[in-house]
C-alpha cells in the first residue's frame, strides 16, 4: 500500500470516527455545535478543556455523551471549599489480609477515567486545583511514594460559572495555561429551547450509544501529529502569539494599550495542534491560515492577561484576538 493511500484510507476513517461521534452527540444535546467541534478538538489534540457557562446548559450531558460515545469511563468530581487532593487522586487504606496481618492498599480516586468532568474548578482551595492539574500534566499521579499512570485516552473538561465568584478561588494564569483550550458556551435560543423541552419532557428519551472506541481515539491522535505544516504558516502562527505581548514588535493597539502578559509557547502548541484536527475534519491533510485563526480564540483567550485599564474596562479578549489576526502579515517581511 503507498504511502498516499494510507493517507487517504487514515484521513477516510478520522472523519468517519469523528462524524458518528458528532452525531451521537447531538442526539442529546441541542445546540452548541462550535462548542462540541471545539471540544472534540481539543479531546483528539490530546489537551484539556477549560469551559466557562452559566448552570443549566448542558455542560455535564455533554462531557458525559462524549464518554458514552468513545466507549471512555466518564468521572464526575464537583469541586467544593472542602475537597481535598485525596479525593480526587486517591489515597492509601489499611486493609487487612487473609493471613490476618493488616497492610496499605490504594483506593483509586475518581481522577482515574478516561473522560472527567471537573465541575465548577473555582470553588476548590488552590491547594486540590494543583492536584487535578498536576495529574493533567503529567498524565500520572503519585501517591505513598507509588506512582500510578493514568489510562489513554485521558481528557479533563474543568466548568467554571462567570456569574459567582464569591466564595471562589479564581485559577491562577499559570495554571490557566495548563488548558489547551478555554470554551465559553452561550446560552440556547428559542428554537433550541423548544427542541429541548420536546426532547426531554416526553416518552421517549433520546439514547446514547458507542461509536467509536479508545483504540480509534488513539488512532486519531496519532494521525493528528502527522499532519504535516508549511514553515509559513508555522511563522505567521509564531507571529500571532508573539502579537499578544504588549512589548513585541508585532503587538497592535489593543494588545499595547490593554494587554499586560499574552501566551506563552504552550499557547503556540495549542494552535497548531487544534489547526492539525480541523484540517482533518475538513478532509485536508495540511494545515491553511484558515485553520490557525479559527482556533485562535479558543486557544489564546485564557492566555491573554488584561491590565488594570483592560480589566476595569471590560475589554472582551475575543476582540483582542480579532485585531492580531487582522493586522498579523500572512508573510514575513524580510
Amino acid at each position: 500500500m503507498s504511502e498516499e493511500t494510507q493517507v487517504s484510507d487514515g484521513i477516510a476513517h478520522f472523519n468517519s470516527n469523528y462524524s458518528a461521534i458528532v452525531q451521537n452527540i447531538s442526539n442529546v444535546v441541542v445546540g452548541h455545535e462550535e462548542a462540541v467541534e471545539q471540544t472534540l478538538i481539543c479531546f483528539l489534540a490530546d489537551g484539556h478543556a477549560l469551559l466557562e457557562g452559566v448552570p443549566g446548559l448542558g455542560k455535564t450531558l455533554m462531557v458525559h455523551a462524549l464518554a458514552q460515545s468513545t466507549g471512555g469511563i466518564f468521572s464526575r468530581i464537583q469541586f467544593t471549599p472542602d475537597l481535598m487532593p485525596s479525593d480526587i487522586v486517591g489515597t492509601d487504606i489499611i486493609v487487612e489480609q487473609d493471613s490476618g496481618r493488616k497492610a496499605f492498599e490504594f483506593k483509586k480516586g475518581p481522577i482515574f477515567g478516561n473522560i472527567v468532568l471537573a465541575d465548577e474548578i473555582n470553588r476548590a482551595t488552590p491547594k486540590t486545583q494543583s492536584a487535578l492539574l498536576q495529574a493533567m500534566q503529567e498524565k500520572h499521579i503519585t501517591v505513598g511514594g507509588n506512582t500510578y499512570e493514568l489510562e489513554a485516552p485521558f481528557f479533563v473538561m474543568a466548568t467554571q460559572n462567570p456569574l459567582e465568584m464569591e466564595g471562589t478561588y479564581p485559577l491562577p494564569e499559570a495554571q490557566l495555561d495548563r488548558f489547551f483550550f478555554k470554551l465559553l458556551l452561550k446560552t440556547s435560543s428559542l428554537e433550541e429551547l423548544v427542541e429541548i423541552a420536546e426532547r426531554t419532557t416526553g416518552k421517549d428519551m433520546p439514547e446514547l450509544k458507542e461509536v467509536s472506541r479508545k483504540k480509534d481515539i488513539l488512532q486519531m491522535r496519532e494521525l493528528v501529529r502527522q499532519v504535516p505544516i508549511a514553515s509559513h504558516v508555522i511563522e505567521f502562527t509564531g507571529r500571532v502569539v508573539l502579537a499578544t505581548q504588549p512589548e513585541s514588535e508585532y503587538a497592535t493597539p489593543l494588545v499595547k494599550k490593554y494587554v499586560r502578559y499574552g501566551a506563552s509557547p504552550r499557547g503556540m502548541q495549542a494552535l497548531i495542534l487544534g489547526a492539525k484536527v480541523r484540517a482533518l475534519i475538513k478532509k485536508r491533510y495540511n494545515v491553511s491560515f484558515e485553520d490557525i485563526e479559527q482556533v485562535a480564540s479558543p486557544a489564546l483567550r485564557h492566555r491573554i492577561i488584561l491590565n488594570f485599564e483592560g480589566e476595569a474596562e471590560g475589554v472582551n479578549r475575543d476582540e483582542i484576538i480579532g485585531e492580531i489576526l487582522e493586522q498579523t502579515p500572512k508573510q514575513s517581511k524580510k
